[in-house]
């Protein structure tokens, strides 16, 4: 096994592995190393089924249902721990995954729940090369560089993250449109949140819309959320991953964002995700 470090603030390849065939405890420890290294790791040409995706994703923890969907259905009733992100349609016209062909904005997944999953796992079965690019941004580095101002205005503070909408902006099944920021439904949790193992420090922002921090104006929570996402999508804390069919893809979920570029609507684009449950609170 080889881990080539992508240069940026996150990121690596690791190569020489077989995910389609069962690990061995040192090979899944080594994983487990570079994981927490960097953060985001791709293993490219992975020729996988989904019961070897699942069997893969079981070495890193539980597994976690997909969160709701805009359409209200399971995607793959035989495997209802795979997610599927897709914007094909069967011949019935009808969605065989979420997401749609569109961006999705900065995020990270299902933070407006109390235990959000902690890492998540994407595989690449059809893809439209050069398009749907996904990024990804290091919130520790972030929280780090974070002016004394600005480090100073949210500690002790926390954000509503919106329950309402999936990272397409797509309203969910069973949720209104609101216009008061306040009014959002979501968990609270806090803008900083620090790992209990090791100390270190993150900035914990979920999704920038529908955000709102309890205690403040709506104008003012705007004003210190734009400047929080502001600096910590800048592209010094960045990685961008141009697919290729074949990638397994796994990012901690906990400790950075990510977002998707849009692509042409007549492309197809299949891929299948698996998710880490969470097994801990979101502490300050």
């Amino acid at each position: 096994m080889k881990v080539v470090p992508s240069g940026a603030a996150l990121g690596a390849e690791v190569q020489g592995v077989d995910l389609a065939a069962p690990l061995d405890s040192a090979t899944v420890e080594q994983i487990k190393a570079a994981w927490d290294a960097h953060l985001v790791l791709v293993f490219r040409g992975q020729q996988m089924s989904d019961p070897d995706l699942l069997a893969f994703s079981r070495n890193f923890g539980e597994l976690d249902p997909p969160g709701p969907n805009p359409y209200g259905v399971t995607f793959l009733p035989e495997f209802p721990e795979i997610n599927v992100i897709s914007n094909v349609k069967d011949a019935e016209n009808r969605p065989i995954g979420n997401l749609g062909a569109g961006e999705a904005v900065w995020h990270a997944d299902m933070t407006y729940i109390e235990t959000p999953p902690k890492a998540a796992i994407l595989h690449a079965l059809e893809i439209p090369v050069g398009q749907g690019d996904t990024y990804f941004a290091n919130m520790v580095a972030a929280y780090e560089d974070l002016p004394a101002d600005l480090k100073a205005a949210i500690e002790g503070r926390s954000a509503i993250h919106d329950a309402a909408h999936n990272s397409a902006g797509m309203l969910r099944k069973g949720y209104e449109e609101i216009s008061d920021p306040r009014q959002t439904p979501g968990a609270h949790h806090p803008l900083v949140r620090q790992d209990p193992a090791t100390g270190r420090r993150a900035l914990f922002l979920g999704r920038r819309p529908h955000a709102y921090v309890p205690g403040l104006e709506p104008a003012e929570s705007d004003a210190l959320l734009d400047r929080l996402w502001a600096h910590a999508t800048q592209p010094k804390y960045t990685w961008a991953h141009q697919w290729r069919p074949g990638d397994l893809l796994m990012w901690q979920n906990l400790w950075i964002l990510h977002r998707r570029d849009g692509f042409e609507e007549t492309a197809r684009r299949i891929l299948h995700r698996t998710q880490i449950k969470g097994d801990e609170a979101i502490v300050a």
